[in-house]
């Protein structure tokens, strides 16, 4: 999901924006909301999250007592979640890609600064968790340090007077709208990471459009590029999914001509919101029978519009007979490109198996193939074995 207009301009610096953008402050507002609505007799269900995301804290809990209808003004209920949500920041994880990039840019001595709707002090709490994260920026900035938040301008500008660099060679990376249309207005570059499924379209004023953090080619904007693809895949630190194959959309094998092992997501739902939708390969478990390749698409498949985000691995492997209600277990390692819309069904069939063959060959590497004796992996096989 890049989407890209044509390149002029060579970036000095870059100036981050925090939640949603390097920390996965979305997924702690929905489960605080989820419970805390109960006391009004209410549900939230993340419909209207389009109406939170990028807006200061006051903003954000104004939108939620009116389209809720709750018999409390915005500064009460704002006064009531913020010792709730103090108590979290803790946990919250960083976004895919997040450390990566500080960490690239500031080994490349690129400037960076912080520009949050937050305020200041939020700011800092949030990133005192995250190890190497303050130092790195040359200017943390809040909220509360400006007379009007995004979708003005003004954070913006501030930032990049602190940084002594002209706007126009600034680089903004966003996840909301209102962090757009501010980067924009300041006249900067910036780049959208949409922390909502789905959004790609209300994001034309940005001058580009990836899927995540995986996908940032820093090389476009004339800035270091990252050196750590190999050989077409990107490793990442592992992560692991599993439980009993189940049956899917009925496309893989009679569509496709691909037979997917597909799982349950209802108890895994956590896990694959903090992961971004995309190709992912690595090993696959399979109680009682032995330990394979796989390589696997996570997301909502844009050629066949999936409603929900869905997780359909593929064993490299021929079997001779199907496997339903058996246990499966995943070791994710390496990650190949974001998901993406294709023209017709051959295209897509034709970079699946794309996807399969930088799979297979990378998994032969010692970088990936030490993970095939991961314990996740030999217990799920030894026990029903």
């Amino acid at each position: 999901m890049s989407m890209a207009k044509p390149l002029s301009k060579l970036m000095s610096c870059v100036i981050l924006d925090l939640d949603g953008t390097l920390i996965n402050t979305d997924g702690i507002v929905c489960d605080v909301l989820r419970v805390h609505l109960v006391k009004f007799g209410k549900k939230w269900d993340g419909k209207r999250a389009h109406r939170i995301v990028g807006k200061t804290p006051y903003e954000a809990a104004a939108a939620i007592v009116e389209d809720y209808e709750l018999p409390v003004t915005a500064d009460e209920f704002l006064s009531e979640l913020t010792p709730i949500f103090s108590k979290k920041w803790g946990s919250i994880k960083a976004q895919p890609g997040a450390n990566r990039l500080i960490n690239h840019l500031r080994s490349h001595g690129v400037p960076i600064a912080l520009a949050s709707n937050s305020s200041k002090e939020n700011v800092e709490t949030k990133i005192s968790f995250r190890r190497g994260w303050k130092k790195s920026f040359s200017v943390i900035l809040g909220g509360d340090e400006v007379t009007n938040g995004k979708p003005s301008p003004e954070i913006y500008l501030e930032a990049a007077k602190r940084l002594k660099m002209d706007t126009s060679t600034c680089l903004v990376i966003e996840d909301s709208l209102p962090g757009v249309t501010a980067g924009k207005a300041a006249g900067m570059e910036v780049v959208v990471v949409p922390s909502l499924p789905k959004q790609t379209d209300v994001f034309t004023s940005a001058d580009e459009v990836i899927n995540s953090l995986l996908d940032l080619k820093l090389e476009k904007w004339g800035l270091p590029a990252f050196e750590d693809w190999v050989e077409g895949t990107l490793p990442i630190e592992p992560w692991s999914i599993g439980g009993p194959v189940i049956k899917g959309f009925g496309r893989g094998s009679k569509v496709l001509g691909i037979p997917t092992a597909n799982l349950s997501t209802e108890a895994y739902s956590d896990v694959l919101s903090e992961h971004p939708s995309g190709v992912y390969f690595g090993w696959a478990g399979l109680a009682g029978r032995g330990i394979y390749k796989m390589v696997m698409s996570v997301g909502w498949n844009p050629y066949f519009n999936n409603s929900e985000k869905t997780i359909e691995p593929w064993l490299l492997h021929d079997f001779d007979e199907d496997f339903y209600g058996e246990d499966l277990r995943l070791v994710i390692v390496g990650y190949i490109r974001p998901e993406a819309n294709f023209p017709s069904l051959e295209s897509l069939v034709a970079k699946i198996h794309e996807d399969k063959k930088i799979a297979e060959e990378a998994l032969e590497l010692p970088l990936y193939l030490k993970y095939k004796d991961d314990s996740y992996l030999n217990i799920s096989s030894k026990q029903n074995c």
